[in-house]
């Protein structure tokens, strides 16, 4: 079963990165906190941070702080809704900000034997200072992770999530397949209430001039009920 989930990370990257060795490569580190509260009678709190740091663009160039209530209408669907606060950073300096409404559907926990298995639709608007325009786009995701040992805690996963822009503006300059990430990590228990994920993202645009980041992953993961 790890060779089945190794084979097919490398069949997505590589089935959707043709041109990989053209095009232009980024080392990048993500660095990612992130928690979900338990409110009661079916409604959730989620609260996300990543903090992302380039070598092309020599350090931090990115905070994204992602705040969404949700409300669980069935035991493995969640309806979500949110705002996203995302000030982007040229060498460390403060560049543009830019502003996000999130709408989600999640489906979470799916078991097919040994593996467990979450889908998430989000729809999001964009729109950012200084700048005309709204911009529309969808991002599908999936993510399959498997315990290195039956009903364990600690495995790996693999997912892929798509970026598909709806519009054109000023800052979204592509109608359609705009870019995608396929990531492999692995995940451990550090507490009853936290775990950790440490792996590796490729993230490849389909823009002029595009090409791919390769990034370092590490992300903190608490869960209160």
């Amino acid at each position: 079963m790890l060779k089945t989930l190794a084979c097919c990370v490398i069949c997505l990257m590589t089935a959707f990165c043709p041109n990989a060795a053209f095009a232009r490569d980024d080392s990048q580190l993500w660095l990612t906190a992130a928690g979900t509260v338990e409110l009661g009678d079916g409604w959730r709190l989620s609260q996300e941070v990543i903090a992302r740091i380039s070598d092309t663009r020599s350090g931090l160039y990115e905070i994204e702080s992602n705040s969404l209530l949700g409300y669980r209408i069935a035991p493995r669907l969640t309806l979500w809704a949110g705002y996203t606060h995302d000030p982007n950073y040229d060498a460390g300096r403060f560049a543009v900000m830019e502003h996000r409404a999130r709408e989600q559907v999640s489906f979470d926990n799916v078991r097919i034997g040994r593996l467990r298995a979450n889908f998430r639709l989000r729809g999001e608007q964009r729109w950012r200072e200084g700048m005309n325009g709204t911009g529309w786009r969808l991002r599908p995701f999936a993510r399959l992770a498997l315990p290195f040992h039956a009903d364990g805690t600690t495995g790996v996963a693999i997912s892929h999530e798509s970026f598909v822009n709806l519009n054109r503006t000023a800052f979204q300059t592509i109608h359609g397949m705009d870019r995608m990430r396929n990531t492999i990590a692995v995940y451990t228990p550090l507490t009853k209430n936290a775990n950790i994920e440490l792996g590796y993202l490729n993230q490849h645009s389909f823009a002029a001039g595009g090409g791919n980041d390769h990034a370092a992953t590490a992300s903190l993961n608490f869960a209160f009920r």
